[in-house]
């Protein structure tokens, strides 16, 4: 069946919006239960990415996140017109989820906005690291020579869960524009959200390079010589 562009962008809306619903309802709940711990939250964005995978990614590819979508740009591996429609319905996506979360939500709430522990700048560069991790993975399980379906999207949860578990107290592990913005925007929690947006982009470019230095084919062998 053809996808048009219009299934893609309903894709990409929904399936952004149910990342922000789960995601940063799980950090809402805990908040107020203390029931998950930041392991269940951890858990709920691994958990969460996998069910957009399987569910959507027939659909739209299941980007569900601005740097994703520029990194496959990058790696010409999707088309340039689509670039922008496609964060538009994550943004608008994100916006949904981060709004349906408010209502769950106690007063005072950062509603599970990514804000740095330790400064500005350790979190900037956290992102990058986290963020190119994140696309080179992504990258490498999506491309033709290499296992795909339920093992890459597997693959792809879990480099999510993990990089939350383990970096998500220090600057919130977002490694994507669109969570972070939206309930940076809705909670009023915007000064430092350039980090979330600059960090991941420049993340996913350098996983671009990596991945193509990862692919090239090494010189032929030379024969012996007499």
């Amino acid at each position: 069946m053809i996808r048009t562009l219009r299934h893609c962008l309903l894709a990409e809306a929904l399936g952004t919006a149910i990342l922000l619903l789960f995601g940063t309802g799980a950090a809402v709940v805990d908040e107020q239960t203390h029931a998950l711990g930041h392991g269940g939250v951890a858990a709920a964005f691994g958990l969460v990415v996998l069910v957009l995978i399987q569910g959507l990614g027939h659909v739209s590819g299941a980007h569900v996140n601005p740097a994703v979508t520029i990194g496959f740009w990058a790696a010409g591996r999707f088309p340039g017109q689509r670039v922008l429609p496609y964060i538009a319905a994550q943004l608008a996506g994100a916006l949904a989820g981060s709004l349906l979360v408010k209502l769950l939500a106690t007063s005072g709430s950062t509603l599970g906005a990514t804000l740095p522990a330790h400064g500005a700048t350790q979190a900037f560069w956290l992102e990058v690291g986290l963020t190119f991790w994140l696309m080179l993975v992504i990258l490498q399980v999506t491309s033709s020579f290499y296992e795909q379906g339920l093992v890459g999207g597997l693959t792809i949860s879990a480099t999510v869960w993990l990089e939350a578990l383990v970096a998500g107290p220090l600057c919130g592990a977002s490694m994507n524009p669109a969570r972070s913005l939206a309930p940076a925007f809705v909670s009023g929690h915007l000064a430092v959200a350039w980090v979330y947006v600059a960090a991941p982009v420049a993340g996913v470019l350098l996983a671009v390079l990596a991945d193509r230095l990862l692919g090239l084919k090494a010189p032929p062998a030379m024969p012996p010589q007499p």
